[in-house]
């Protein structure tokens, strides 16, 4: 099933603006897509897009140091919440 770039963009908005209330707590992608109710893959495809827009952070290690094997953490970069931070 093919999803409109116009969901798409709704999607992505509902992602950062969760990111952006979690800030500064890194969420998992489970966390995200359980939250907008959307499936894991979907969102960590979109959670990708992101990351190359430069709109979030990904995380790859735990508080301790130690490198996640197939996990990820996320959070909102610095410029995507001042922008939000400017906006409201």
């Amino acid at each position: 099933m093919k999803i409109s770039e116009k969901k798409r963009e709704k999607i992505l908005e509902q992602i950062l603006s969760f990111l952006y209330q979690s800030n500064p707590k890194p969420l998992f992608t489970s966390q995200i897509a359980q939250e907008i109710a959307r499936d894991e893959e979907f969102v960590k495809f979109l959670l990708l897009g992101l990351k190359e827009k430069k709109l979030v952070t990904e995380i790859k290690k735990n508080p301790k140091g130690n490198q996640y094997l197939r996990r990820s953490r996320w959070v909102i970069s610095d410029i995507a919440y001042q922008t939000y931070k400017n906006h409201q």
